[in-house]
């Protein structure tokens, strides 16, 4: 696409856009003036479905009126619940529907893969993470190796940029397999990392792991409603992720999980149990002994909390709408239209650090401000321009296809370029 600098182009390119009507299933916050805020982290919260609400209400109705028979006899029965969720998630991630649920919360869940995928021993006791992990990624792997008794000083690799650089080089992380793969038990990535906006190649990740005999897992956070990850395709062992960035559940919601087809029936896998990863069909006999079912949902522990299920279904049926494929394709010319703007500001003002090949990056772009600090981040905001800022000089800013216009990100650039040139 050829860019222009104007609104007329962005109100153009608006008009044109088969995805404009979607924006209007959102609820976008207003100003005081009831004026829509230029709204760009849903890399960190994405907005409200306004279908949620009568989503929401319709499990209360079922609740109030049946009770505990809800379970079996209400209009989204509640025993079967993630089942309804499971193909259109899978969609999403590129997974078969059996390669996948939805559970608990990321953090938890990354935890509850590790039990299986990180089992060390004395001579394979590594894990290796990127450098600039997010902060609970790093946190979680660090607490596994002391819980298995290892000193993360000694037992966590860190895959990290060249020095005067902000990106890493899959050739690095080459190196440290070639090196020390015979020690590493697990490879764990954050597949679009949060600051840099940086996506990985989960295949060429999984084929470097497993050659050395690594498992390897992503935290999909960053990058799922965002990217086309395939992950069944790609090969890696597990993945996680939340659903209320891009995929707009809500804050504190509910994590899916991918468990890889060839993990499906493995019943020596280690794993931790609960009544919900039993088989279902036997589940409400309450005597037999335990009898994991295959597939992701064996990785289950609890029965499901509904209500907090019932906004991924308000989100993900707009995905199954849509596809994955129409909102890619919106997203990079988003994505690309916000990097021409950037670019007409100068490099001696802006710098993109996230990766200008669409392919290697989601719809986030980390732009870094010079001289900048939170100043800046704050004067955004009082103009009701609401993106995120990552210390020492960082906005990420990332234009969700579903609710994010040009007209938007036009918006966004000018009011910055006013910021900076006052500062």
């Amino acid at each position: 696409m050829k860019y222009q600098n104007s609104l007329t182009f962005a109100r153009e390119q608006d008009a044109v856009d088969p995805l404009s009507k979607y924006r209007n299933e959102f609820h976008i916050p207003k100003d005081k003036n009831g004026k829509d805020w230029l709204y760009f982290t849903g890399n960190s919260l994405g907005l409200q479905p306004k279908k949620t609400q009568y989503y929401v209400n319709l499990e209360m109705q079922d609740w109030a009126e049946q009770g505990v028979e809800g379970h079996f006899n209400g209009t989204h029965p509640w025993v079967k619940y993630p089942e309804g969720l499971q193909g259109m998630m899978a969609k999403v991630v590129g997974a078969k529907p059996e390669e996948v649920i939805i559970m608990d919360t990321l953090t938890t869940n990354l935890h509850l893969l590790m039990v299986s995928f990180y089992q060390p021993t004395e001579k394979r006791h590594k894990i290796l993470i990127e450098s600039d992990a997010f902060p609970s990624d790093r946190y979680a792997v660090q607490s596994q190796i002391k819980f298995h008794g290892y000193d993360s000083e000694t037992s966590l690799i860190e895959w990290s940029p060249r020095e005067g650089e902000d990106l890493l080089h899959i050739k690095d992380l080459e190196t440290i397999l070639e090196e020390q793969g015979e020690e590493i038990a697990l490879i764990l990535i954050g597949g679009v990392n949060y600051y840099t906006g940086q996506r990985f190649d989960f295949k060429k990740i999984a084929d470097l792991g497993h050659a050395k005999g690594c498992y390897v897992g992503i935290d999909l956070a960053h990058g799922v409603g965002n990217i086309i990850p395939n992950l069944h395709e790609s090969g890696v062992d597990f993945s996680a992720w939340c659903t209320y960035k891009y995929l707009n559940s809500g804050p504190g919601s509910l994590s899916g999980i991918f468990v890889h087809e060839k993990h499906a029936h493995n019943r020596d896998l280690p794993r931790f149990a609960g009544w919900w990863n039993h088989n279902k069909e036997t589940r409400f006999n309450m005597r037999l002994p335990f009898d994991v079912m295959p597939g992701a949902e064996g990785w289950q522990l609890s029965n499901p909390p509904i209500l907090s299920m019932v906004p991924i279904r308000a989100s993900l049926e707009m995905f199954e709408e849509v596809g994955m494929e129409q909102l890619r394709e919106k997203s990079l010319k988003l994505t690309g239209f916000l990097e021409f703007l950037m670019d007409e500001l100068g490099s001696e003002v802006v710098r993109v650090i996230t990766p200008r090949n669409p392919h290697e990056r989601g719809c986030q772009l980390s732009i870094s401000v010079a001289n900048a600090n939170k100043a800046l981040h704050q004067a955004l905001m009082d103009q009701h321009v609401i993106t995120d800022w990552r210390e020492p000089n960082v906005i990420r800013c990332a234009p969700a296809p579903f609710y994010n216009t040009f007209e938007d990100v036009y918006q966004m650039v000018q009011i910055l370029k006013g910021l900076i040139k006052k500062s």
